[in-house]
């Protein structure tokens, strides 16, 4: 697994590339526990590269939605492969998070 941070208006961008899990999952985990304890209030993971995703790694996205909404802030994905889409709206993650085609829609909607 790659991951990218880019810092864009305001938005911390993470960019996941290859399978979310494992070691992967452990190495984005502090990534974002890091980034929230730094104050960011809007994250935004773009899967747009991302292969495949296990429940370690839903939970991720699920613990960054729950500390910012305590803190009013925003979680939003762009960029999910059809597969992966269909996990989501399986386990109901599409109702929670937002779900953007790309990068570009998702900095629009935030």
């Amino acid at each position: 697994m790659a991951l990218n941070q880019i810092d864009e208006g305001g938005v911390v961008i993470l960019a996941v590339d290859g399978n979310l899990d494992g070691e992967g999952t452990q190495a984005l985990e502090e990534k974002v526990l890091g980034l929230l304890e730094n104050g960011t209030t809007k994250l935004l993971f773009d899967f747009s590269g991302l292969d495949y995703i296990n429940s370690s790694g839903l939970r991720v996205l699920v613990l960054a939605y729950q500390r910012l909404k305590k803190n009013a802030g925003t979680v939003a994905i762009c960029g999910v492969k059809d597969y992966i889409q269909e996990v989501f709206e399986v386990s109901g993650y599409d109702k929670i998070f937002p779900l953007f085609p790309s990068r570009a829609d998702a900095l629009g909607g935030l």
